[in-house]
């Protein structure tokens, strides 16, 4: 009988403020620290070298200079929601005069990390510690509490910005260049895992590019082994320059304590992030190629030519885009972008997403069995031709949602393909009757009663009819669902 090996994805942050402690766990991860030689370099801005510890001089150092430099920027952050739910007696008039058709409402909790990366308050955290939260609370490292506000949030990368609601300067830690890490470089991770408090662990660079986590979207993750527990994710990898390189967002697990495998979301991306957070946008805006990717497998490559499997296919290219000004077509293959390998399509949307609207990217393309290199303008996704949001209220299975028809800029914004097409969930009210059946934001209604929903407007109209009975065809996430409901 073949053994089967159990192993688990644990995305590094929610921890439920109800949840025990297990001391064993809380023993876990002593502190390693950095000693005075190199905190002088610090101070002087002089480069490190990379090199191998010798001797017993270099096993006695400490990074605690290196601790005391970087912690102070590295916050608590507590996000709370108040969940409603259906009382079991809705629906049945005699119950209902007595006891209603809802649940008193309860608390639900997380706890997480962040990152100071400005004076002024700026935190970065991942999305999924905040994630519906109706509050989220910060606390600093000398125990200060402060109320803060969410900037912006991205899903698909898994990070959010908060901003401290207070006037003072704040200690952060500068955001580095995580394209000049190489594996065995040394890191410090630091967040407070399982609620203990405040905690630094140390490791090495284990992996670069990793993809196919399955956290979210993003697919070019740093590996660590340095600890990362429950209770870290939105916290700091720091290198030994005190820099800020990653955001630690999940780890492999059997048991939901750390194994040495874990993984980092990288500097670059979030410096992107933060800019676009400092510039007022309340989402992260990618530039539009206007070309759809997929991998290169073994058999494509084969096909091609190519003596391994690499790069990004074009699978199509938007009429009158970009990609298509600048000569890029279907069955090409991305090999490289500003003299930088994409090993796979996922590093190409990594690439892409760290590049400014209106810059200009050189693509090495293998075409036609030769290779050249093309020049695309990165443009501002096409808003479309309505991008109106409809509200929709009323008494019906869609009450209480916000629907408008997908652009390329829309389903960007949503953290969707930017060739998706439809009418869609863009947002949804706490509590109402469409959050209580069950519907998503970034859901696509296809149709309502018999009725092919193609605008915003018609939604609508279909929600406004009076029938006890629904049928409606919703897509997620690629997949069509039929479902008939009596309201």
């Amino acid at each position: 009988m073949r053994q089967t090996f159990f192993r688990s994805l644990i995305v590094a942050g929610c921890l439920l403020a109800t949840a025990p402690l297990t001391p064993a766990l809380a023993e876990d991860g002593a502190a390693s620290t950095l000693g005075g030689a190199i905190a002088d370099l610090l101070r002087t801005g002089q480069t490190i070298d990379r090199r191998v510890p010798f001797g017993r001089e270099d096993m006695q150092l400490s990074f605690a200079p290196l601790v005391k430099q970087t912690a102070p920027a590295v916050v608590n952050v507590y996000a709370s929601q108040q969940v409603r739910a259906r009382s079991p007696f809705a629906g049945d008039p005699f119950f209902e005069q007595f006891f209603g058709d809802q649940m008193p409402p309860r608390v639900k909790s997380s706890l997480g990390s962040g990152v100071l990366v400005d004076p002024s308050g700026l935190i970065v955290t991942n999305f999924h510690v905040i994630r519906d939260a109706d509050e989220v609370k910060v606390a600093t490292s000398d125990g200060r509490e402060f109320e803060s506000k969410l900037l912006l949030k991205d899903e698909s990368l898994d990070l959010a910005v908060l901003k401290i609601d207070a006037k003072e300067a704040f200690p952060s830690v500068a955001i580095g260049d995580s394209d000049a890490l190489q594996v065995g470089d040394l890191v410090l991770a630091i967040g407070n895992p399982f609620g203990v408090g405040q905690t630094t662990t140390s490791g090495i660079i284990s992996a670069l590019a990793r993809s196919h986590i399955g956290v979210s979207d993003f697919g070019f993750f740093i590996q660590t082994d340095a600890a990362i527990n429950p209770g870290n994710s939105g916290g700091a990898l720091v290198t030994m320059g005190g820099q800020l390189i990653g955001i630690n967002t999940a780890i492999y697990s059997r048991s939901g304590g750390s194994i040495g495998i874990g993984f980092a979301i990288p500097s670059n991306i979030v410096r992107a992030v933060v800019e676009a957070a400092k510039n007022g946008s309340d989402y992260f805006e990618r530039p539009f190629v206007g070309a759809a990717f997929e991998p290169v497998t073994a058999p494509i490559a084969e096909s091609l030519g190519m003596d391994r499997p690499q790069g990004a296919l074009v699978s199509s290219v938007v009429l009158d885009g970009p990609a298509a000004k600048a000569g890029l077509k279907a069955g090409d293959v991305v090999l490289a972008m500003n003299n930088l390998p994409i090993e796979h399509v996922d590093a190409l949307g990594y690439r892409l997403a760290t590049q400014q609207i209106g810059s200009v990217a050189n693509f090495s393309v293998l075409s036609g069995g030769g290779r050249k290199d093309l020049k695309i303008t990165l443009a501002r996704a096409p808003e479309g031709s309505s991008a109106t949001q409809v509200s929709i209220d009323g008494r019906s299975p869609f009450a209480g949602t916000k629907v408008a028809a997908l652009s390329p800029r829309l389903a960007q914004q949503l953290g969707m393909s930017t060739e998706s097409t439809g009418v869609t969930i863009v947002d949804i009210k706490p509590n109402s009757p469409a959050a209580d059946y069950g519907f998503r934001p970034r859901d696509i209604v296809r149709e309502v009663n018999g009725v092919e929903i193609d605008t915003a407007e018609k939604l609508k109209e279909a929600a406004s009819q009076q029938t006890r009975w629904w049928r409606f065809t919703v897509e997620r996430d690629g997949q069509l669902m039929r479902q008939m409901l009596r309201y």
